[in-house]
């Protein structure tokens, strides 16, 4: 596993019908815990997500002592990024994420993270995508909810 991956993300990338954006960018080396899962099954299920294929995640389970930091974490952040959290600083995986809060502790216990913005960026880079066709993406998902830093990926410092 490269990466793992929390509702957040999730939920873009499901406003816009494109949970392969996901996989072109990290294969089939990302996961999720059953927590994120459960988050997002229960957005499709309240129908504030589309619901799309996800299949194709690994789905990780906790060894104990991940459980137990995870239970720690969850003081802090709810328990999709607390999951995350755990398992990424344990398994040294990247950590996507759009939640402040769960970035900002992902910086202190010093786990690699991106989100969405990055996602779109990398598309970029390895040319799948032009600038304008992911700046497209972009507003779409702003439309839909998600609190971007920024309403233009022109505007990432890089």
């Amino acid at each position: 596993m490269r990466a793992i991956v929390n509702n957040t993300v999730l939920s873009n990338l499901a406003h816009v019908r494109r949970p392969d954006l996901l996989r072109k960018v990290f294969g089939k080396q990302v996961a999720v815990t059953r927590a994120v899962l459960d988050e997002l099954a229960m957005g499709e299920r309240w129908r504030r997500l589309p619901i799309c294929d996800w299949s194709w995640l690994t789905v990780i389970e906790l060894f104990d002592k991940e459980r137990a930091h995870a239970e720690q974490l969850n003081e802090t952040v709810a328990l999709g990024e607390a999951t995350c959290l755990a398992v990424a600083q344990a398994r040294g995986l990247i950590f996507l994420t759009d939640d402040r809060d769960a970035r900002r502790l992902a910086q202190i216990l010093r786990i690699p993270i991106s989100g969405t913005l990055g996602i779109l960026q990398s598309l970029v880079d390895d040319d799948y995508f032009d600038l304008e066709a992911a700046d497209a993406l972009l507003v779409e998902m702003i439309r839909k909810g998600y609190r971007s830093p920024t309403k233009s990926l022109k505007q990432l410092d890089r």
